[in-house]
């Protein structure tokens, strides 16, 4: 994106629901070039922040079918006239900094609904479950017209609740308990989660299924009442993604939760405080930026590291040493 030309030629692509223009404009944001950042920004004042879609944020234990669980919800909201974005977030390699992006290929029904998009990112090293620039391309979604965006994070764990401030509900999707698994999900996933999706409720499995998701509903009862849910939220329940089932149910509830956090002011609340979350962490990440590409903060790093391999020095005490010019900064 060279000139004010291309950009607003691919803003007017969006704005139109051009999908090639919504996934190349996505490629810009997710790109590490500073000039493709500065374009990026550019774009994103032009199209705006006047259209909103429904953001549902999407977590669940590996091997829990959070692929089959958004084809088939998906599926069932474009069969509703919905147009519907999903944001794919893939592990990168910690050794190769690869990912493997199968997302279209596991949900190859809803890859190929007209009212249906799909993106597959990278999560690279970010931390919290989504790719660093998972926000603006929700942000894109919005624009180009989508009315529900689902953001799949790459599994369960703690830094997972991250997901939550970008999202108006947040989903947990869990498998029926081969054991004591509340013990096995954090407390901290657990207040962050709007609504519990117990699946695989059928065939053998339907019986177990109805066992965990009281246990989910009893374990929600006893977490502190939060301000932005209306009275019987959050709250578990059961579906299969296999069979179709429970969708509808889950469907219903999640538009429930929605209206009344509009009608009460919750929904605006809380898009402020995310957006103010989000300066924060740019303004973070661009400071880390700078410190690497100062050469006399680089060198003094480089430095301290030799002394913490040597074990001449301990890594708070080196961190500190590196720290200590910077406070004379202003």
């Amino acid at each position: 994106m060279d000139t004010k030309t291309d950009i607003a030629a691919l803003a007017a692509g969006i704005g139109a629901g051009d999908r090639r223009a919504l996934a190349r404009a996505i490629t810009l944001v997710e790109s590490g070039r500073a000039d493709h950042r500065t374009a990026a920004l550019a774009l994103l004042d032009v199209l705006g922040t006047q259209k909103q879609a429904l953001r549902i944020g999407l977590s669940g234990t590996p091997g829990v079918g959070k692929s089959t669980f958004i084809e088939s919800f998906g599926l069932m909201l474009t069969g509703m006239g919905k147009r519907v974005a999903v944001l794919a977030v893939d592990p990168s390699s910690a050794r190769s900094g690869g990912s493997i992006l199968g997302d279209k290929t596991r949900m190859d029904h809803l890859a190929r609904d007209p009212r249906a998009f799909i993106r597959p990112s990278p999560s690279q090293t970010q931390l919290g479950g989504v790719a660093r620039r998972t926000r603006e391309a929700v942000a894109l979604c919005e624009a180009a017209g989508y009315d529900i965006v689902l953001i799949e994070t790459v599994g369960v764990g703690q830094s997972e609740t991250v997901v939550a401030q970008m999202a108006d509900l947040f989903v947990l999707l869990l498998a029926p308990a081969g054991g004591d698994e509340l013990q096995g999900v954090k407390r901290g996933i657990m207040e962050m989660a709007d609504l519990i999706l117990v699946n695989k409720a059928d065939g053998d499995l339907k019986a177990q299924a109805m066992r965990t998701c009281a246990d989910y509903a009893g374990a929600l009862r006893l977490l502190r009442k939060r301000a932005q849910d209306p009275d019987g939220f959050p709250k578990a329940l059961t579906v299969s993604a296999l069979e179709t089932k429970g969708l509808e149910a889950a469907w219903a509830e999640m538009q429930t939760l929605a209206a009344w956090r509009r009608a009460t002011g919750v929904w605006d609340t809380t898009r402020k405080e995310q957006a103010v979350y989000w300066f924060a962490e740019d303004v973070r990440q661009g400071l880390l930026q700078l410190l690497r590409d100062d050469p006399a903060t680089a060198a003094r790093m480089q430095a301290a590291e030799a002394e913490v391999r040597a074990g001449r020095l301990a890594p708070g005490a080196a961190a500190a040493l590196v720290l200590e010019p910077l406070r004379t900064i202003g």
